[in-house]
């Protein structure tokens, strides 16, 4: 246990080195632009959306699942919002409501395909539920775009406080950390959270420990629906808009990339919540440095389309590595 906490950090210190050398390039490469207060606030409130949707990508992760409608999940949520808008209705409590719930349900129904249903795998279940919301968000709202939200439905993705200090911290960030704190709890010093890693890792032991799996899954599936929710009312205080067509966009591949970058693995079983958010933090920081540097999205695609290769390779050559070691300690 201690060999495994040991590397555990070492592999988190190995990814905040890099994310401090990457902020050392972008500052070279924009001028000095980068290291701006105001901007550094940006890429806080930038970070925050993918962030919060990569804890719940991360549960998926750490049971050896995927869940590949978050983003496509947060779009509808926040589509949700916009009907009632195109409706007239001003009530920023209906409103925020209502998004959770949406996003809480889909994601209770994918586990529910996951468990119940018996689907072969997460990634098939989920990929369908993406074409699915994007769909609905479609649907939703008539195919139109949605503004004119209230405040109090943009406050947590536009509001900031602490203004002296460049600009102001974004409150969506200051989320991400609450959440990220509690959820460390919660798979570190609760049996619930145990039994997650317990049924990603070794799923033979969680059956004879008597852990009900199933249950699990479901458990994991539902919060990152309600992830996926949240990061939806933030998206809706950053871009004051809401656009079902959003839906299509790869955005489940930023939350994976930072599970991975972070540490997870796609074999189940690994991953913590401060590696998590120093590769959301990574993923940030690369975005907005092409924003500042203006490089095309061609270039963006194709950068960020190598650090998620690159991500997944080191997941595998890690995951070799161990059960070398695993298989010469055996001997």
């Amino acid at each position: 246990m201690t060999k495994t906490k040991n590397k555990g950090k070492f592999n988190q210190l190995g990814v905040l080195i890099a994310w401090v050398l990457l902020c050392i390039v972008i500052t070279v490469m924009s001028g000095g632009k980068f290291i701006q207060p105001n901007n550094l606030m940006n890429v806080l409130s930038q970070t925050s959306f993918n962030a919060v949707l990569s804890i719940g990508m991360l549960l998926c992760l750490i049971t050896a699942g995927i869940d590949l409608s978050v983003g496509a999940n947060a779009t509808f949520a926040a589509c949700v919002a916009g009907m009632l808008v195109q409706r007239g209705s001003e009530n920023s409590f209906l409103m925020i409501v209502l998004v959770i719930a949406a996003g809480t349900l889909v994601g209770w129904i994918n586990g529910m395909l996951l468990t119940r249903l018996h689907l072969p795998h997460p990634f098939v279940s989920t990929l369908g539920m993406k074409n699915f919301l994007w769909g609905m968000a479609l649907l939703v709202t008539g195919s139109q775009m949605v503004s004119g939200f209230p405040e109090g439905v943009m406050w947590l993705g536009s509001k900031r406080v602490f203004t002296a200090l460049g600009g102001g911290i974004p409150v969506c960030f200051l989320l991400v950390i609450i959440l990220y704190i509690i959820m460390h709890i919660f798979l570190t010093r609760t049996a619930l959270g145990r039994s997650i890693y317990c049924v990603g890792g070794n799923p033979e032991a969680a059956r004879l420990s008597g852990i009900h799996s199933d249950n699990v899954l479901t458990f994991c599936y539902t919060v990152s629906g309600f992830c996926a929710a949240l990061a939806g009312l933030i998206s809706i205080g950053r871009s004051s808009i809401t656009n079902g067509a959003n839906a299509i966009q790869p955005l489940d591949t930023d939350a994976i990339a930072a599970c991975i970058i972070g540490g997870a693995s796609f074999m189940g079983g690994k991953g913590t919540m401060l590696g998590t958010i120093l590769g959301a933090l990574i993923i940030g920081t690369l975005r907005n440095g092409f924003t500042l540097m203006a490089a095309s999205s061609a270039i963006q695609n194709i950068v960020l389309g190598l650090v998620i290769i690159l991500a997944v390779f080191i997941d595998v050559t890690r995951e070799r590595m161990e059960a070398k070691a695993r298989r010469l300690a055996a001997k």
